[in-house]
């Protein structure tokens, strides 16, 4: 068994220890709990290169900074270190400008998004403490990570999905051993359901932020983010914000980052996005509040941000705020215009959220938020091919002449 060098769980809002390595949900103020390591410790014990020469391609590289005690209970389906995509195309830079865009492709992760960091920490401490049954409220992409990993972990699984989620999603669930059940709701209104169900089935909530573990899933995507970038962490970060369990879990890897000594320079600014029809975070934020109201109606074909209330929404603001960064909306029109034009200029597939965060970054460089001196990176969460894609309406019929000169002046 390997060292482990947590030291206890904290509440977030109050500060309250908890003990480490027993089953918790939210602290006893309802909020969430973070996973506190001894830095220190691990700091004289472990070096960088220690990570740097790891023989494990992916995140279990990072397994000092992780709370599983025992290797044996790490559940794997192959994670892989995410490839940085520069866009040279869809980004006209002169050669005088010293910055660059890099998409974080997080679509070749197992499920084909980044959820299956959160829920392959999650699912393997549900593991570590014996658990039997979980549930999740999903917009699609989590509850595909939590049914595959529950499987190959031999833990039931059951998951709710809003009735509009992607049919593709629903599928994927179901077929990767999930107890599947769409609800005529959002996914708030899924969520009701499995805390309501924690006592009358007995189930685990493994809702966002409603257990302590998703969170050092997602940190995983700043430590392999710094080391990546040879520990000099870039100037921005764009990041689609729905729950924000990637954001909160980021920001704290680079504050542990920095109390090791492991990274060089500055920390990045932070910058939210949200959908115009679902942007809870960015109101609250321009508003100069600390938590986010539900947003009523919520909509956007970006599903995974639609989340009209998240639990964590004080951490976000807070991750913003201490990082000087700043929270934006898009809309949908302008979503879906980024992800088919960087398809076609630079080849890379953006999901939806993914693609939000290409158009926010625009948007803030007309604005002058950011310069292209910055060296910048966009969190692509999803693979594109999990969401309803156009039709293609160019035909030839074989029967017929063909009109080759059609494909010499083919756009």
């Amino acid at each position: 068994m390997e060292k482990n060098y947590v030291s206890h769980l904290e509440c977030s809002i109050t500060g309250k220890k908890y003990e480490a390595n027993k089953i918790h949900g939210l602290s006893d103020a309802g909020r969430p709990l973070l996973v506190r390591y001894d830095l220190q410790t691990l700091k004289k014990e472990v070096s960088r290169d220690v990570i740097t020469n790891s023989k494990i391609d992916g995140l279990w590289r990072y397994s000092p900074l992780l709370p599983v005690l025992d290797p044996n209970d790490r559940v794997t389906l192959g994670e892989t270190i995410t490839p940085l995509i520069q866009l040279n195309r869809t980004v006209n830079y002169s050669s005088n400008d010293k910055g660059v865009v890099l998409v974080k492709d997080e679509g070749r992760l197992p499920t084909g998004s980044f959820k299956a960091r959160g829920l392959c920490l999650a699912v393997s401490m549900a593991k570590q403490f014996k658990l039997k049954h979980l549930a999740i409220p999903t917009n699609g992409n989590a509850g595909a990570a939590m049914a595959a990993y529950a499987t190959n972990a031999g833990i039931k699984s059951t998951v709710f999905c809003p009735d509009d989620t992607p049919e593709i999603n629903i599928r994927e669930i179901q077929s990767l051993g999930a107890e599947t059940y769409l609800v005529n709701g959002l996914i708030n209104d899924c969520g009701k359901i499995v805390g309501e169900g924690k006592e009358k089935v007995g189930w685990f909530d493994v809702s966002t932020l409603k257990e302590p573990y998703r969170i050092e899933g997602k940190k995983t995507m700043g430590l392999e983010l710094a080391e990546q970038l040879n520990w000099e962490l870039p100037d921005v970060i764009f990041y689609p914000t729905g729950g924000g369990t990637g954001l909160i879990g980021m920001w704290k890897a680079f504050l542990e980052l920095k109390e090791l000594g492991w990274i060089n320079g500055k920390l990045p600014k932070m910058i939210a996005v949200q959908a115009t029809g679902c942007a809870p975070i960015v109101k609250a934020w321009e508003n100069g509040d600390e938590h986010a109201p539900l947003w009523e109606n919520a909509y956007t074909k970006a599903a995974g941000i639609r989340v009209p209330i998240a639990v964590g929404d004080f951490l976000i603001i807070r991750a913003i705020r201490e990082s000087k960064g700043f929270a934006m909306s898009v809309s949908d029109e302008e979503i879906f215009e980024a992800r088919d034009r960087v398809a076609s200029n630079d080849g890379c597939f953006l999901c939806p959220e993914g693609a939000a965060t290409m158009t926010a970054y625009e948007k803030a460089l007309s604005s002058k938020l950011i310069s292209k001196d910055d060296k910048v990176v966009l969190f692509n969460c999803a693979t594109g091919l999990k969401y309803p894609l156009p039709e293609v309406s160019n035909r030839i019929d074989k029967n017929n002449e063909i009109d080759y000169k059609t494909f010499i002046n083919y756009p």
